[in-house]
């Protein structure tokens, strides 16, 4: 009788398995890059925002706040978390 009531719980326990190593670990993944990430910011950057406005960090504020300037004489703030990527710098080859 135990054999036959242990058989039943090994397809959840293989569909959690599955979820885990599918779904919940690669998005703890995506969470921390995402926050070493924001962590990274500094002045200069290049960055792009949730809503897909496109700018240079101007200032790095202390309370989760950045200033970005996103065109001449324009410049907002945004909350650190929305940004949702870096954009990389090429350097120029002499």
């Amino acid at each position: 009788m135990s054999g036959q009531g242990i058989a039943q719980f090994i397809p959840l326990i293989l569909i959690f398995v599955i979820f885990y190593f599918f779904l919940i670990r690669p998005q703890q993944k995506r969470v921390k890059d995402h926050k070493a990430m924001v962590e990274s910011l500094k002045r200069g950057d290049e960055i792009i925002t949730s809503g897909g406005i496109i700018g240079t960090i101007e200032r790095v504020m202390e309370d989760d706040r950045i200033e970005v300037n996103i065109g001449d004489n324009v410049k907002v703030q945004v909350i650190k978390t929305t940004i949702t990527s870096l954009l990389k710098k090429e350097e120029i080859k002499k």
